[in-house]
């Protein structure tokens, strides 16, 4: 048994040791932003301690020009006067900093978690991803990432905010008495940690369950958009909007209960910051009768009291999101922390040159039966090899190791004198282009989808890969030629032309080894004839490795191997393995038959 010790590991985030829990691996995320943090979270206290100094001095102008006792002149009145304008025009100033400078890290964090977890995604394709449906992954890159700006906005700096603000009401109540700090410390307190541990007890189930019904309800309606013609032909649509019917009132429950701790914790916020005032007024005034403190300072003291309660209103709207918020992590590490199966090899660049497969075996799972089994043939650069059967006979699941999309257990395959494991997989599959049953191509132009092969090709270059494919004039009888857009995987196109440009995009790739894999298949017989000339146009030069369960066009391969269940049953060229009339002749009389009743 051949192992390689290094594991696959693209990943930045996965190189370094991480934190286990989910608060604190989001925090670790956000720590290259730590700074713009801090500064976010300053601005919020100097926004609300502009609010804070623009009531009490509003409150203390108001109170002495008031007193019939005092009679203040004008240049009594002007410092505070000249405050109020101060703290006026900071407190909005500061506020629009605060928010655009709070909302920048946001969407800066949010784009670096789009691409930190596409970085953590990409090394499991596709071995590790295909237990997830389309429409679940698409929730947690785009819905559950979202929901993660919760975190950053609510979590993070409101409660950093509220202590600050805290501290220097605590600081300024004790200056005029200690039992005023000690009665708005309660109070303060009160809607700062009580009211949202209260508000995170009410919503914990309903945020959680608010997260999980709403990737349900995503996968129901990809599946149900991408399988529409199906549903209509079986006659199930009214059957499927039932069911997402029933999702979507199980998400809006979700959400009512939601809006209904939210409205809770509204009221309660604004209960506990009258209550406080009236608190602080009732210490406040036996401290005026005794001549302690000023009476003009009793309506400082109530309004600013008033004001700094701005600073943990937003509080328990935090707490509600939380849970939420970790069950959006919780889905993005599980996916990241998948362990990557492929093993990373570091010997540079492979070598062209011949491609040996000795006993080989392969299974997907430990408890699951040997998908291949002791496979073995030589390939000799610029060879062709056919790869024939039955389906489920491991032909593509050959072509998967070849492409280093899974790792083998037993045996090895060598290319150039040295084993693939060796290698970068990425560099492996530099070498390798890939015709398949099922190339996707994306829902942009023509010219879009065959630059991903080679993105600097010029239009020259695009032009005579197409005329080799033989779909250079179909392109141009196109409304706009190469820049028309072909639809959502290539659904506007019939199935030889989607085949065609698969083959244009691997000849403008122009790798040395070609891997076809069912090429041809699914496609009628003149369509298979047109494609299969532009695959021997793709061929030339080549070593090719073919796989499919169609027996067209293998007369000129070099060998031929039969699996069946995993293992080789017949190798040989095609003339002798027709008169060996083994597998190989009745798979080819059964196709012959079923042409000529055609």
């Amino acid at each position: 048994m051949n192992k390689s010790p290094a594991i696959r590991n693209t990943c930045p985030a996965r190189r370094r040791k991480r934190p286990r829990s989910e608060i604190a691996r989001l925090l670790w995320l956000v720590a290259p932003f730590a700074g713009w943090m801090a500064l976010a979270i300053l601005l919020g206290t100097a926004t609300v301690g502009s609010g804070i100094g623009l009531m009490a001095a509003a409150a203390w102008i108001i109170a002495t020009a008031g007193s019939p006792a005092l009679h203040p002149s004008i240049a009594d009145l002007q410092v505070a006067i000249v405050g109020v304008r101060f703290f006026g025009i900071a407190r909005g100033v500061l506020r629009y900093l605060e928010r655009y400078i709070s909302h920048q890290v946001t969407f800066r964090l949010l784009a670096r978690l789009r691409v930190w977890f596409y970085e953590a995604i990409e090394p499991l394709a596709p071995a590790r991803l295909i237990q997830y449906r389309s429409g679940d992954l698409l929730a947690r890159v785009v819905a559950d990432i979202e929901t993660l700006q919760n975190f950053y906005v609510r979590v993070i700096a409101p409660p950093v905010v509220a202590v600050l603000v805290g501290a220097l009401m605590w600081i300024f109540m004790r200056g005029f008495d200690g039992r005023l700090a000690l009665v708005f410390l309660f109070f303060f307190s009160a809607a700062g940690v009580g009211a949202p541990l209260l508000t995170r007890l009410l919503s914990r189930q309903a945020g959680r369950h608010w997260v999980k019904t709403r990737a349900e309800l995503n996968v129901t309606l990809v599946d149900g958009i991408q399988g529409v013609a199906d549903l209509v032909s079986l006659g199930q649509e009214a059957a499927w909007l039932v069911r997402m019917q029933a999702q979507g009132r199980e998400l809006a429950g979700a959400q009512a209960r939601l809006a209904w701790v939210g409205g809770l914790h509204s009221a309660l916020g604004g209960l506990l910051t009258s209550v406080a005032a009236l608190a602080v007024l009732v210490v406040a005034i036996p401290l005026v009768n005794a001549a302690q403190i000023q009476g003009v300072n009793l309506a400082v003291l109530v309004l600013a009291a008033i004001a700094s309660f701005e600073a943990v209103l937003t509080l328990p709207l935090a707490a509600q999101y939380l849970d939420s918020t970790l069950e959006s992590a919780q889905r993005l590490f599980e996916i990241a922390d998948t362990p990557v199966l492929i093993h990373e090899g570091h010997e540079g660049t492979p070598k062209i040159g011949r491609l040996q497969v000795r006993h080989l075996k392969f299974r997907y799972g430990p408890d699951e039966q040997f998908a291949l089994g002791d496979i073995n043939f030589d390939l000799p650069q610029g060879g062709q090899l056919a790869i024939v059967g039955p389906s489920g006979a491991g032909k593509s699941t050959l072509v998967n190791l070849l492409l280093r999309f899974w790792d083998y257990e037993e045996g090895v395959i060598e290319l150039g004198g040295r084993d693939l494991r060796d290698y970068d997989p990425d560099d492996v599959r530099h070498l390798m282009g890939v015709v398949s049953q099922s190339t996707y191509l994306f829902n942009a132009t023509v010219r879009d989808n065959l630059l991903i092969a080679k993105p600097n090709a010029t239009l020259a270059e695009l032009e005579q890969a197409a005329q080799r494919a033989q779909i250079h004039s179909f392109i141009q009888s196109l409304p706009e030629g190469y820049d028309t857009w072909i639809g959502e995987q290539g659904l506007r196109l019939s199935g030889g032309e989607r085949q065609r440009l698969a083959i244009a995009r691997a000849l403008l790739k122009d790798a040395p080894i070609l891997m076809l894999d069912e090429a041809a298949a699914n496609l009628d017989p003149v369509t298979e004839r047109e494609v299969m000339q532009s695959i021997r146009e793709l061929m030339r030069g080549r070593t090719t490795l073919i796989s499919t369960h169609r027996l067209v066009g293998l007369e000129d391969a070099d060998e031929i191997l039969v699996l069946q269940s995993g293992r080789v049953v017949e190798r040989g060229r095609h003339a002798r393995l027709i008169e060996a009339n083994g597998v190989y002749r009745r798979m080819w009389d059964l196709q012959n038959q079923v042409l000529d009743t055609a």
